[in-house]
């Protein structure tokens, strides 16, 4: 198992750009966590499955998740509670690390 830390950029990119260093073309991320500054996720309208409603939040969130590394493209699906004690869900599209940081823990299959 590897560990991917990101404590400043974004997430998707950093995550990219940090398996690529490392070799990893084919993997998955059995865990991710940290807190994030902004983000943005999708879901699929109920009428028609192959397209997405895509959300951008400008506040901060605790974030877990999972996914995987195909072909070296970053596939994550992850939850954000944000204030209030609300879960945000779904396809994590960007992901904006500062204040403090992101974790993945990756098990390659390459």
């Amino acid at each position: 198992m590897r560990v991917l830390d990101v404590t400043n950029g974004e997430l998707v990119e950093s995550l990219t750009r940090k398996a690529e260093e490392q070799g990893i073309a084919n993997a998955a991320i059995v865990s991710l966590i940290g807190g994030v500054d902004s983000f943005t996720v999708s879901t699929m309208p109920a009428d028609d499955a192959t397209k997405d409603n895509i959300s951008d939040y400008r506040l901060p969130a605790e974030m877990h998740g999972a996914g995987e590394i195909k072909d070296g493209v970053v596939h994550i699906h992850a939850t954000m509670a944000v204030e209030g004690d609300k879960a945000i869900a779904g396809h994590l599209h960007r992901a904006q690390i500062g204040t403090w940081f992101a974790r993945a823990y990756v098990i390659s299959i390459d």
